[in-house]
């Protein structure tokens, strides 16, 4: 694997989690191999994002509309959905506001030649 995108994908989404959950909330990566795709779920209990801003969540400098003063830029997630793409792989959310979000990432375990 591409161990720089691998790092830019993951450390964007585990610090998304870590940003938008309440102090001492839980934060959970799931790793999975399965044939010839490694599938990652970093799952929090977080603030959640609301259907209307799922939409246009990988867009660049789009912000919740329910992240309060938490400080970003708006790149993270364009940037992981960038990552995805180029690695050829693939990434969905299911978030509910006030419950939380998971995060599924699949990617090839080997890059095509």
């Amino acid at each position: 694997m591409d161990q720089n995108l691998l790092r830019q994908i993951l450390s964007n989404l585990l610090s998304n989690a870590i940003k938008y959950s309440p102090q001492g909330g839980a934060i959970r990566l799931e790793l999975q191999c399965v044939g010839e795709n490694a599938i990652f779920r970093i799952q929090d209990n977080g603030i959640g994002i609301s259907t209307k801003d799922q939409e246009h969540l990988f867009t660049a400098f789009h912000r919740g509309s329910n992240i309060g003063k938490i400080s970003g830029t708006g790149l993270g997630l364009a940037i992981v959905k960038k990552s995805v793409d180029l690695y050829g792989g693939t990434i969905a959310v299911n978030s509910e506001v006030g419950v939380g979000s998971t995060f599924t990432v699949t990617l090839p375990l080997l890059l095509p030649l």
